[in-house]
């Protein structure tokens, strides 16, 4: 028999400093142009990924090699926009074993002599690398989730594109305005304020926001400047990541809810502040309301509420709303 599920660390539930304490991991490779005179030649470049424990933010940088004063550099840039780190954490280098060439590439970084060089650099400068135990990525669930959507929506997002470092650089920071702008729970406990905390409000204090651009996802390429292909694949990105995030938190409300004679039904209640699912929203905007009435079929079942939004109130299916992880 396995052990039940431990209890979160204590660096996952105390209050600290976005970025004091935080996860660090790689996605990779990702082609781009090398930009020197008439060349057409490209080169691989990775995703360093950090990601806070307490505030769930998330912090992309854009490495061109897997060496030790690439990452060094990165931890720079990092540290001089998001202040300094005082725990890192990552993966194990056993837990990229496998037959995929990418993952062996980053596994055996992990395993060489530049990168325990670039531990004892990181201690003299008063920041702890941890690893997780070997074979244990689930321990590493909090950045392990974010490289696996980043990486994923990224490459179907791209496709078959290979952008430059200025074009991937501007794209991989409005996806990662996109992946803090998510909700994370109410602001408050007043039914009448629809505003949900963020990891955006961490960050600057208010929620992260999105110059105003037309839709562009339908547009064909060959009508679309290389800028506004840049842009077309964001929304692309948004789309994608956007129906994911919340379908996953739809099917973990379902799981969590507990017991019953129907425990796929959802268990809503009067009050319970909800992410309406809808289409074609634009990047960053999510459609919030406060459940104010319940609508139980026959069978005293609800599959139908009452939600209230700033635009007025709505009736909407069960299936179609996610609750706010407070809520659950």
């Amino acid at each position: 028999m396995y052990p039940i599920m431990g209890n979160l660390p204590k660096s996952r539930v105390e209050p600290t400093r976005p970025f004091s304490i935080s996860g660090v991991d790689y996605a990779g490779p990702i082609y781009i142009k090398e930009c020197r005179g008439r060349s057409k030649r490209t080169v691989k470049a990775y995703i360093c990924v950090f990601v806070c424990f307490s505030t769930k933010a998330v912090h992309l940088e854009l490495v061109g090699d897997l060496t030790t004063q690439t990452f060094l550099n990165a931890l720079k840039r990092f540290i001089s926009r998001r202040g300094h780190v005082y725990h890192l954490y990552s993966d194990n280098a056993t837990n990229f074993v496998g037959a995929n060439k990418e993952l062996l590439e980053l596994r055996t970084f992990l395993k060489s002599a530049s990168f325990s060089q670039i531990t004892e650099n990181l201690a003299n400068k008063g920041i702890s690398w941890h690893f997780i135990p070997p074979r244990s990525p689930h321990m590493g669930g909090i950045w392990e989730i974010n490289v696996k959507s980043i990486k994923g929506h990224l490459k179907r997002t791209i496709g078959e594109v290979v952008l430059s470092y200025e074009e991937l650089y501007t794209l991989l920071t409005r996806i990662e305005a996109v992946l803090n702008s998510r909700p994370l729970c109410p602001l408050s406990n007043d039914p009448n304020d629809l505003n949900p905390i963020t990891a955006g409000h961490f960050l600057i204090g208010e929620p992260l926001t999105s110059i105003s651009e037309r839709d562009l996802t339908t547009t064909r390429i060959n009508r679309l400047t290389q800028w506004q292909r840049v842009e077309q694949m964001r929304q692309h990105f948004w789309h994608r990541w956007q129906r994911e995030y919340l379908v996953q938190n739809i099917n973990r409300s379902k799981q969590l809810r507990g017991s019953g004679s129907r425990p796929s039904t959802p268990a809503l209640e009067v009050g319970s502040m909800v992410i309406l699912v809808e289409d074609n929203t634009p990047p960053l905007q999510w459609k919030l309301g406060c459940i104010v009435e319940l609508h139980p079929g026959s069978d005293g079942v609800v599959r139908v509420v009452s939600v209230k939004t700033v635009n007025g109130i709505f009736k909407r299916a069960t299936r179609k709303l996610c609750v706010l992880p407070a809520n659950e």
